[in-house]
């Protein structure tokens, strides 16, 4: 009897070890190179609230993260999301035909206080000069080493243009441009077409949507100027022409759009990285 219960004993040891045993294995001396990063978008934000909420709403439970944060004062990087996983920054999101870019996107919330709507109309605070050396230095980090194209450095307004303005016309997209981040419209070229819609007629309605959309913006295309197309014209403005960002069609604005919509109008400088080297703007 006992060398029985013994004998049941060690049949269950076998079985159990046995079950602790995968079942398989796998070969991982293969690689293929057909392969790259996940992470095709790389989004820039502003938090419209102080350092300490700004971390409080990205952390806890305001269903609303990033994965890096960048305060004002002290400057300082934080990385609250690991880059392997998605953040809840963009939303309801559109770009050149992807959508839900929360899947496809590495999020940066810049502390900034957002715009004041004041009785001569919305002033947009400023960004200090080593908060925007710090965003530059993160973004060419993040940029090389997941190969992200220039042209798709972006900023939250530009994948939802109306529902959301940051990082507004005083985030100063042409310092990233000339650290050789993004794309931006050739200047000889942009005086040349400036001269010419100062003295043709000015294009109608469905070409500034045609136009829009072709950069990327989702756009509406019913020939109608309408307010969603006016706040696509108004994001495209914060970006290229900070100073006047009214969203209204003139001669300038049409210029703008003519020129990055032209293949070779928007030239990365040679400051750029790999992934700037490697992926050239399509426009």
């Amino acid at each position: 009897m006992m060398i029985r219960s013994r004998l049941l004993a060690f049949a269950c040891a076998l079985f159990l070890a046995a079950c602790a045993t995968p079942s398989h294995q796998i070969d991982r001396t293969h690689v293929s190179d057909n392969q790259d990063s996940r992470v095709q978008f790389l989004i820039l934000h502003y938090t419209a609230i102080d350092f300490d909420k700004s971390l409080k709403v990205l952390t806890t439970g305001g269903k609303v993260s990033a994965h890096y944060l960048v305060n004002d004062n002290p400057v300082k990087t934080y990385q609250l999301v690991d880059e392997a996983r998605r953040s809840w920054h963009a939303g309801v999101s559109y770009w050149a035909g992807a959508t839900n870019l929360n899947s496809a996107s590495i999020g940066i919330e810049i502390v900034n206080p957002g715009f004041t709507d004041t009785p001569a109309g919305r002033v947009y605070a400023g960004y200090p000069q080593q908060q925007v050396d710090e965003v530059i230095h993160l973004v060419r980090d993040i940029a090389a080493r997941h190969r992200i194209r220039p042209d798709r450095i972006l900023g939250h307004n530009d994948i939802a243009p109306g529902r959301k303005q940051d990082p507004g016309p005083a985030f100063p997209w042409k310092q990233l441009a000339d650290a050789g981040l993004i794309p931006w419209p050739d200047q000889a070229l942009l005086e040349v077409r400036r001269s010419v819609f100062q003295i043709v007629p000015l294009p109608d309605v469905p070409w500034f949507q045609q136009k829009l959309a072709q950069v990327g913006y989702q756009t509406p295309q019913t020939g109608v100027f309408d307010t969603a197309t006016r706040e696509v014209l108004a994001t495209f403005q914060m970006k290229y022409r900070p100073t006047n960002c009214s969203g209204d069609m003139d001669a300038e604005t049409a210029a703008l759009l003519d020129v990055v919509t032209t293949p070779g109008g928007m030239v990365v400088p040679l400051a750029a990285t790999p992934a700037a080297a490697d992926n050239r703007s399509p426009y």
